[in-house]
């Protein structure tokens, strides 16, 4: 079967509904009309941007190019980890917690599944490893920033009992045990729903693009299977290091709980 390739005229429909919402959104005064909008302008700006540094890629297979754009997604996942928290820790921790997190889950199962599981040759030929690491990175910063912001916020609302439970006499590990498990829990949770509604609720994505692309069904099934199992594995590798980290931060040598190292202010 031959790809159906899509004019921009194609595009401008799929757009013009997009407008239809947003001017709903003016008249029914939601307030996210100019959201909806700004939010369709960067993503179309951000993909075709993409496609264009994709098609060099491709083209070239140079290492040092797709090592730039790597490190690139890394920074912007970082970035959005952070911001998507209603308490944040402050300063340079902030950043590096969710980016290191997602580097050491992201980076290695993608690495282990390119050498290992496909095993592409060169392991870092950009067809694979850009849309397999941007899958992973997405997936994972979703996973990690629910599961820190789960940490951040219910340590300052139940900060008062966990300085209880020290006074005590409780190891700090003991003191914000419950509080580690329900975010761990809370970042698990969309990969589960994703693996638990697939195939039945929803087609994913990978599997949908692979076979408008012609490949045969059976084959999009079988590496749509790949990705989810990867995704659960880097969202729970990265959620575990980024709380474990996290909650290790909020205290001192001393145990001693230290809201000061978190933001004072919600975003």
């Amino acid at each position: 079967m031959d790809l159906v390739l899509l004019s921009p005229w194609d595009l401008g429909i799929a757009a013009a509904l997009v407008c239809l919402l947003a001017g709903l959104s003016w008249m029914l005064r939601l307030g996210i009309g100019r959201q909806l909008l700004i939010a369709a302008a960067r993503s179309t700006v951000q993909l075709m941007i993409l496609g264009m540094i994709l098609k060099t890629l491709f083209a070239q297979t140079s290492l040092g190019l797709i090592a730039a754009m790597t490190a690139v997604m890394l920074a912007v996942a970082g970035y959005e980890v952070m911001a998507r928290q209603q308490r944040r820790f402050r300063g340079s921790w902030g950043y590096a917690l969710g980016t290191s997190s997602m580097f050491l889950s992201s980076f290695t199962i993608t690495l282990l599944a390119l050498t290992v599981i496909i095993q592409v040759k060169p392991w870092y030929q950009p067809q694979y490893l850009i849309p397999l690491l941007g899958m992973l990175l997405g997936n994972t910063m979703s996973g990690i920033a629910i599961a820190l912001d789960n940490l951040t916020r219910n340590t300052w609302e139940q900060r008062h009992s966990i300085e209880a439970r020290l006074m005590l006499g409780h190891e700090w590990q003991q003191a914000i045990a419950g509080i580690r498990r329900d975010a761990l829990r809370s970042g698990l949770i969309p990969i589960i729903n994703a693996m638990t509604t697939a195939g039945i609720v929803s087609l994913p994505g990978m599997m949908t693009g692979q076979i408008l692309g012609g490949s045969p069904p059976l084959e999009a099934a079988k590496y749509q299977l790949l990705i989810l199992f990867l995704i659960a594995a880097g969202s729970g590798l990265g959620s575990l290091t980024a709380i474990w980290a996290g909650s290790r931060r909020l205290f001192d040598e001393r145990q001693r709980l230290r809201l000061d190292r978190l933001s004072a202010h919600k975003k």
